[in-house]
């Protein structure tokens, strides 16, 4: 396999993490183009009703989330090394409430295209932003202080999963903030739903900053501890999920026929992620980690750019992806009413036509077209921000 020459390990340990970063946006950008194209009537995660393709369309991006809060703590580790620890904290406390404002008004918009608020959804911006808000406050705690407060977070939240919310009485909605998927607010006017409970990310993020002292390591130190840990990280999740006994408050089932049997093996849930959840897709993810540093392939060196402008490129795709779903509703429909208005929540993000989906395949050439458009504008805007002249873009 032809790979780009060798560079610094400073490098090298840098655009690994863009590498996979880079990946994972161009997978998330598949989930996004189903949820405008796809068939709102198909749950891909429905085991007795999905198909296999439809279920690992939407598996693969499980990927998507944990990567990004795990990426967002040692990104935060980096940028530590560069600002000193008070200035960083700083940092993360503007650019978390600066991630919750995006989501609020330039996401929401982006996502609907009206600002009347029947409908909010509070997404991965929301969940990132009060990750590092939480990340600002523990940041100059010692590191083991840290990585103890993340590894409760993450292993120990499913003990709380039969704790309903309904319990708390007037607090209920800070159970939906912290732990629980549910409604902040639910009027036949307004709908304001948390998509993202905060504790097992907020304890992903900080087990993140803690990922990032490992890259002051030498690279055969760093690529052996990423390794060791994706292997321990997957076969927990084998082992914990084969006996059913903890971890995932959904548990698989033996099914008519092998094949759904392995799909519901693998369907952990993912929100509030469970403990399962998180060893199957970051383990993964560390070994492809390990596997950049010995030198990234030239095929896969096209995700570079996606992985060094992010944010940028999760707000343009989401809108492009919106003004082609318009696009294609006045072209087949001569009709644009339902991409503009407030959904149901079964319906999210838009209300579709009748005889709106194409099938899988036109949503995956949707998905090629919005990567392939964006690509020049990524490029463009990551040369801009490593010229370093303008610090205020460290927030986009």
């Amino acid at each position: 396999m032809t790979t780009a020459p060798t560079p610094s390990a400073t490098t090298a340990r840098l655009e690994a993490v863009d590498l996979l970063r880079g990946i994972i946006v161009v997978i998330m950008a598949l989930d996004h183009t189903r949820d405008y194209f796809g068939d709102v009537a198909l749950n891909p995660t429905d085991i007795v009703t999905t198909t296999t393709a439809l279920f690992f369309t939407r598996w693969i991006t499980h990927f998507c989330a944990p990567v990004f809060f795990l990426l967002t703590g040692t990104g935060a580790w980096f940028s530590g090394k560069r600002r000193g620890p008070g200035a960083n904290s700083r940092h993360l406390l503007t650019r978390g409430l600066w991630l919750i404002l995006l989501e609020v008004t330039v996401l929401r918009f982006a996502l609907q295209f009206n600002v009347d608020y029947k409908v909010t959804i509070l997404t991965v911006l929301w969940g990132i932003g009060w990750a590092m808000v939480a990340l600002a406050a523990v940041s100059r705690l010692p590191l083991g202080v840290i990585v103890t407060l993340g590894v409760v977070m993450v292993a120990g939240h499913n003990l709380l999963d039969g704790i309903p919310g309904e319990s708390f009485g007037a607090l209920a909605p800070l159970w939906t903030f912290l732990h629980q998927q549910g409604f902040l607010l639910n009027t036949p006017d307004h709908v304001v739903l948390v998509a993202y409970p905060l504790i097992p990310w907020i304890g992903v993020t900080m087990l993140g900053y803690a990922l990032g002292s490992v890259y002051d390591r030498p690279q055969e130190e760093r690529v052996t501890f990423l390794r060791r840990t994706a292997v321990a990280l997957i076969l927990g999740f084998l082992v914990l999920r084969a006996s059913n006994l903890y971890g995932d408050p959904r548990p698989w089932m033996v099914m008519d026929s092998l094949g759904k049997t392995v799909l519901s093996f693998l369907n952990a849930t993912k929100q509030a992620p469970s403990l399962l959840f998180l060893c199957m897709t970051l383990g993964p993810a560390l070994f492809l980690l390990a596997r950049a540093e010995r030198g990234i392939p030239r095929w896969l060196r096209f995700a570079l750019p996606y992985g060094k402008t992010p944010l940028f490129f999760f707000l343009a795709h989401f809108t492009l992806i919106h003004l082609l779903a318009v696009v294609a509703s006045y072209l087949r429909f001569g009709t644009i009413h339902g991409m503009f208005e407030s959904p149901s929540l079964d319906r999210f993000p838009i209300t579709t036509p009748e005889g709106w989906y194409l099938g899988l395949p036109f949503v995956y050439l949707m998905w090629i077209v919005v990567v392939v458009l964006l690509y020049p504008a990524c490029r463009w805007y990551a040369a801009v921000r490593a010229t370093g002249r303008h610090p205020w873009l460290s927030y986009l």
